[in-house]
């Protein structure tokens, strides 16, 4: 056995048997000194059985992301024919179509890629890399990308230096790795948005909430609206969309707000609409707002770990207890938690903490989760990071 190969301790490779794409650092019996990070090294059991293979890293939790339970080249074809899986999956999901041009291509452990993130806008791929591994295998994913898309995409775009470990990112700058085409435009139910896939969060937008834009969209018609952490103004165009009379939208991002302004220039809706550059909890805590047919909360993820999930618990609470008392008699409200820590129960338990304390009466009308394109993996519950409800206030 060479450099390349790992040894669990023993007892420790029932995950792996059940299919869970990753290996804590803590299972791990043999040594690693020599593995490079992004390596990729075969698995196997204490009892010298085959596992699978998968991408190394030094310094986190996460020490393997798996990429194969089977005994599986790494190579063109590997990301090749793992691509075009993620495609026809695509397909079923009649993705693109007249309804949207933007969706989630690679949704890492969903799609069986740990540490990789696909999104297609319109004629720009975005190749979002959260691993060492995915890094390193960037131009082996964008060949297979220009393969099976062809003319199709005029530019792809890597990006890793916020999502790598310090040391790394230090060392690397984000680029394009076919063409120079930035900015583009995007159809998200006959509304268009200005993607900048350079300056943008994440990879430009947040496709995983399409479908609850045009859950809003469906009750906006003659509605006053708030939107909390608007962004780019995904919630607050839908709703435009859909008939608001009015949105207001808060940010904290300045750059956000006025890119949502120019979201808002390039479709001519009926309705008015006002950005606001603020903080969400000092709006909301302003006495003299007005309350709201509908209210959207939309909050950046509160925990991005365990030892941080109390402090963002009680910080949704207080946020969703303020939110609903903007709400009008017979209004409704609709929030939603990122933080992959925090559990769909444990998001429940804290809207009906909020509920209590803000003294309302509340039904739940739907619970909401992340768009299909952005799918869990069945043996990976940890995939399922977005949560919703859709509230009526009495």
């Amino acid at each position: 056995m060479n450099q390349q190969t790992i040894i669990l301790k023993k007892g420790k490779s029932h995950s792996l048997s059940r299919f869970h794409p990753w290996v804590f650092s803590g299972a791990i019996h043999s040594d690693t000194k020599k593995i490079q990070d992004g390596d990729v090294v075969d698995i196997f059991s204490a009892e010298r059985q085959f596992l699978g293979k998968g991408h190394f890293q030094h310094g986190g939790s996460i020490a393997v992301r798996m990429l194969t339970f089977t005994d599986t080249a790494i190579d063109d074809s590997f990301w090749h024919n793992q691509l075009q899986k993620a495609l026809e999956y695509r397909k079923i999901l009649n993705l693109p179509s007249n309804t949207t041009n933007a969706y989630r291509l690679i949704h890492g452990e969903g799609d069986g890629l740990p540490g990789l993130v696909i999104d297609i806008y319109h004629n720009i791929a975005v190749i979002q890399c959260h691993s060492v591994g995915m890094y390193k295998a960037a131009d082996s994913i964008a060949h297979g990308l220009q393969t099976l898309l062809g003319n199709a995409i005029d530019a792809i775009y890597l990006r890793a230096k916020d999502t790598l470990p310090k040391v790394q990112a230090n060392a690397i700058n984000d680029r394009f790795l076919l063409g120079e085409q930035s900015k583009t435009t995007i159809l998200e139910h006959q509304v268009a948005f200005s993607i900048d896939i350079i300056q943008g969060q994440k990879t430009g937008f947040f496709l995983d909430q399409r479908d609850n834009r045009a859950l809003t969209s469906a009750f906006a018609k003659d509605k006053e609206v708030l939107n909390c952490f608007c962004y780019t103004g995904g919630f607050s165009l839908l709703a435009l969309k859909g008939g608001a009379n009015h949105v207001d939208s808060v940010d904290i991002s300045q750059k956000a707000v006025d890119l949502m302004q120019e979201n808002i220039d390039l479709n001519h809706f009926q309705g008015t609409h006002t950005g606001h550059c603020a903080d969400v909890l000092q709006f909301l805590s302003d006495k003299s707002l007005k309350q709201y047919d509908m209210v959207i909360v939309d909050p950046p993820a509160f925990a991005k770990s365990l030892q941080k999930r109390h402090n963002a618990v009680q910080a949704y609470k207080r946020l969703n207890a303020m939110a609903m008392e903007k709400v009008k008699p017979g209004g409704l409200m609709f929030t939603f938690s990122c933080s992959q820590v925090v559990g769909t129960q444990l998001f429940y338990d804290t809207i009906v903490a909020a509920g209590i304390e803000s003294g309302k009466k509340v039904k739940v009308m739907r619970n909401l989760s992340q768009g299909a394109d952005h799918p869990v993996n069945l043996y990976h519950p940890e995939g399922h990071y977005l949560k919703g409800l859709m509230l009526y206030i009495e």
